[in-house]
């Protein structure tokens, strides 16, 4: 599918809008933020002022409907101009933490929890990794007990994005019998910040470092039974279906992370002057350039192809493996490029506060968050057949 003319207007109107903003409002502000482990919270209510928040979100719930094509166009360009995966990461969290409850949800819990966070005013995210479990969802042992008109939820979190500040969490729970294992008994459900019970940690992480991280404890917390996201024991299908728009989403992520160190990369090359001209003089710089633009060239295609089949509709198996391998692929394009640009920027690529040398640091969590790439290849090989 080919986006009309007009949408090809709206993408370019997007892009340009989101490079204002993340050049003005973050990247002049992204070390800073990084000392201080956080960034402030006025920064949700000016992304949504600026509709970034809701967008692909419907209108019911205060949301701007949108394309794939154009979700993707906001987050590669907040991405390649405001350098932060850390920003993009707790900003953008409710984009892992909604979808269910806007899937699953009541009419009544939407319009109770949605509106606000798309408005900047309230922090969602989403609780599923557990210490002992990492990629394998089927192992948690997080668990809900049915208690009259509430489950009573004891367990831990871990790894958990925004979880130091937000407001309303959907978190991954087993609701079937003690002792169940596997897939089945696995539930969603929707706990608020200021739960009694609900203990949080905070952790030091290799990058993301604005990113509040956290750990998370249950502790006999209760949870109305109106806040189930779906049905009971129905739990394991949402989390896999809400990965796919996950990784999507990962992947013109990283693909503008790779675009800003070439920008980077390319810019210091042609204004650092070493053995008698300027670097983009030399063939061997040259050559690292042009192997950054392949890699971005191919994955901007894969990109755009994927998000036009989920445009169209088409979300078999096909494009579920389709998903999985544009993912490990965009984020080996991240890794390609963020070493590349450390490597021609040299030692100014290892000082704090270049784009590339905080894009390599982060480059790791990218391949690792939503489904690792050994996770990635298995899954698209069922998908596939193989």
């Amino acid at each position: 599918m080919t986006p009309r003319p007009f949408d090809l207007e709206a993408l370019a109107d997007i892009s340009e809008s989101v490079r204002r903003f993340a050049q003005r409002e973050i990247a002049p502000h992204v070390s800073q933020w990084d000392d201080a482990g956080e960034f402030p919270r006025a920064l949700y209510r000016q992304a949504a002022d600026l509709g970034l928040l809701a967008l692909g979100y419907p209108e019911a719930v205060g949301g701007t409907p949108a394309s794939w094509r154009m979700r993707h166009a906001m987050t590669l360009a907040l991405c390649r101009y405001g350098g932060s995966g850390g920003v993009l990461a707790s900003l953008f969290s409710h984009n892992i933490g909604l979808p269910p409850v806007l899937a699953h949800g009541s009419t009544a819990l939407q319009q109770a929890v949605i509106p606000a966070v798309l408005r900047g005013e309230k922090i969602a995210a989403l609780a599923i990794t557990e210490p002992g479990g990492g990629s394998d969802v089927a192992a948690l042992r997080t668990t809900a007990r049915r208690d009259g008109d509430d489950f009573v939820i004891d367990g831990e979190k871990v790894f958990i994005t925004s979880g130091m500040r937000a407001d309303v969490i959907t978190v991954a729970v087993r609701t079937g019998d003690a002792g169940s294992k596997g897939a089945g008994g696995i539930s969603m459900v929707l706990v608020t910040g200021d739960s009694p019970g609900l203990s949080r940690t905070a952790l030091q992480k290799m990058g993301w470092w604005c990113s509040d991280t956290a750990h998370l404890r249950f502790d006999g917390v209760r949870v109305p039974a109106s806040h189930l996201l779906g049905e009971e024991g129905g739990g394991f299908k949402i989390i896999m279906s809400n990965f796919n728009g996950e990784r999507m989403a990962m992947s013109a992520a990283a693909l503008g992370f790779a675009q800003a160190c070439y920008d980077e990369a390319l810019h210091w090359a042609r204004q650092r002057k070493a053995f008698g001209g300027m670097l983009s003089d030399k063939q061997v710089v040259r050559h690292k350039l042009v192997d950054m633009q392949m890699r971005i060239a191919s994955t901007q295609a894969w990109v755009d192809a994927v998000a036009d089949r989920a445009d169209a509709g088409d979300q078999g198996p096909d494009w579920v493996a389709q998903v999985c391998m544009l993912k490990n692929h965009a984020t080996q394009t991240m890794q390609f490029c963020a070493d590349q640009a450390v490597q021609i920027l040299g030692g100014m690529g290892f000082m704090r506060g270049t784009k590339s040398e905080r894009i390599y640091r982060e480059v790791k969590v990218m391949m690792i968050g939503g489904g690792a790439e050994e996770i990635m290849k298995d899954l698209a090989a069922r998908q596939l057949g193989l």
